[in-house]
């Protein structure tokens, strides 16, 4: 007879499925970038599902109801490719799932056709089935391929918390503030799925019982449902490139890569000639017009003050400069900030109004951005010329 009352664990996984059941609805719903929000729904699905089946085991009901014996199997080998998938749809709103992407989902695939003929089992015979993998005793084709779902976690955690990195520094080619194109959402995300496949990973080889271990598993994806109900559906589009309009439509602004100078030199955009005009035409912007105290100072918005193009004026930055968009802008507000203080401004005036004076978005910004370049925080800075 099944044991209907739930303990803690699973009162909290049971919780999770269904709020992973009313987040699938809502995000597929949300407008705005419809691609991030379905691979987040379909996460939300595959989380569902694994939640909904610990309870089905861990309280008996699979001795009922036998025939929904392994419908979980599957999902963690969703876990991965999903969460990467949509940190690559909701970090460009231009980015679209493509046939080629479904090799992601080859493993899932695989283990679904090697899974089939336990699925045919009577029910019976999958109850047995079920005693003897608790007690670790695993057919060949499981023994083999389950190690590997591990692996793939890992793989994938490993490599979306590497394109957010990646994405991190093109984000500073491109914004002179980063509060409009917060990654931390993301981070958080794919840090939680990394745990989670680093406590999965954990208890398998600390040999830990299979019940035990998904218990511990199950409240770990629950709360991670939670912190996406709580946060995700609050979270705006996180970046999405600017677009400068060509003769064959707009493209993304491009972002110069580090390059030999060889290479460099062969995928120039600039001359000799045109890049000492473009730099000379720009320092003499930045000093007369002042663009760096408009705090949404873009990129593409420098470029079109230059009559010039995102590419060239960022492969100035990069090359020429050997700095980014966003430490060059913020060079120059520091330095406005730091004279100012010299003046004795901040008798009148907090350090604070003068950075958001200078464009400075927010306080975590200029306080990072003053430090980086000065070596001081801005009340360090003060105190030094007072005396």
């Amino acid at each position: 007879m099944a044991r209907l009352i739930l303990d803690w664990v699973q009162l909290a996984a049971a919780a999770g499925a269904v709020q992973g059941v009313f987040l699938s609805v809502a995000l597929l719903a949300q407008r705005g970038n419809k691609t991030a929000n379905q691979l987040l729904a379909a996460l939300m699905v595959a989380f569902t599902i694994y939640l909904a089946s610990s309870v089905y085991y861990a309280t008996g009901l699979f001795q009922l109801y036998p025939h929904f014996f392994g419908v979980s199997y599957q999902t963690p080998w969703l876990f991965g490719p999903l969460v990467y998938l949509y940190t690559r749809a909701a970090s460009d709103r231009r980015w679209r799932f493509r046939p080629r992407h479904l090799i992601h989902f080859a493993p899932a695939a695989l283990s679904t056709l090697l899974a089939v003929p336990y699925y045919l089992m009577s029910g019976a015979e999958k109850i047995a089935l079920y005693d003897r993998l608790q007690l670790g005793v695993l057919p060949t084709p499981i023994a083999i391929i389950d190690p590997l779902k591990f692996v793939s976690g890992i793989s994938y955690s490993a490599a979306t918390l590497l394109y957010l990195r990646r994405h991190r520094h093109r984000i500073r080619n491109s914004y002179s503030n980063t509060e409009r194109v917060n990654l931390t959402w993301l981070l958080r995300l794919a840090g939680a799925a990394a745990a989670i496949w680093v406590l999965a990973t954990s208890l398998k080889l600390g040999a830990v019982g299979p019940r035990v271990r998904d218990g511990h598993v199950s409240l770990a994806i629950a709360v991670v449902v939670y912190g996406i109900g709580y946060r995700g559906l609050r979270q705006t589009e996180i970046f999405a490139y600017d677009a400068v309009e060509q003769s064959d439509g707009p493209i993304a602004v491009p972002v110069a890569e580090p390059t030999s100078p060889a290479r460099r030199q062969d995928r120039s955009a600039l001359s000799p000639r045109e890049g000492e005009r473009l730099e000379r035409d720009l320092l003499a912007l930045m000093a007369t017009e002042r663009p760096w105290k408009d705090a949404d100072l873009t990129l593409a918005d420098l470029a079109a003050r230059l009559e010039s193009t995102p590419h060239k004026v960022s492969e100035l930055l990069n090359a020429r400069l050997h700095q980014t968009f966003y430490d060059f802008v913020n060079g120059y507000r520091v330095d406005d900030v730091q004279r100012r203080i010299a003046s004795g401004e901040t008798r009148t005036r907090t350090i604070l109004n003068l950075a958001f004076d200078a464009g400075f978005a927010s306080k975590s910004t200029f306080n990072q951005a003053f430090k980086t370049r000065t070596g001081q925080t801005p009340s360090a800075y003060k105190r030094t010329i007072a005396t």
